[in-house]
């Protein structure tokens, strides 16, 4: 009987060690694989005439890309400085870029909208019909 109590603690424990590892998975490892991902994906779409900020803060445009020493040359008006590729902290959308973004979240709003706007009225008509009840 003594036995039989303690495998199925064992087993207790094995499962709770099983759910905190899968919890740490989801909690820890998989955001950070898809940080990762989303930077290889910027880094492999820089390009000559990218507005870019710097790990350190230094603000320019990207004049040239060594892919075989993994170096970048930017023009921080008009001075010309070389940095590894990793120094590279965010791209700086430009400006056409900007609109093409606020066009696209303008349209998504207003479709928003649009649906909102019907399950407002909605709400509306069912209040004139309790209000036209309260009256009789």
């Amino acid at each position: 009987m003594l036995l039989g109590a303690s495998s199925a603690g064992s087993y207790s424990t094995i499962l709770m060690f099983v759910v905190i590892i899968v919890f740490m998975y989801f909690m820890m490892i998989r955001p950070q694989k898809k940080q990762q991902q989303k930077r290889q994906e910027m880094m492999s779409s820089l390009k000559r005439g990218d507005r870019v900020v710097t790990i350190g803060g230094l603000h320019g445009v990207i004049d040239s890309i060594n892919q075989e020493e993994k170096t970048v040359t930017l023009d921080c008006d008009g001075i010309y400085l070389v940095f590894n590729l990793g120094a590279v902290g965010k791209v700086v959308p430009t400006k056409s870029e900007e609109l093409k973004d606020n066009q696209n979240n303008t349209e998504i709003e207003s479709v928003e909208d649009t649906t909102t706007d019907t399950a407002d009225d909605d709400v509306v008509t069912d209040t004139k019909v309790t209000d036209d009840k309260k009256e009789e």
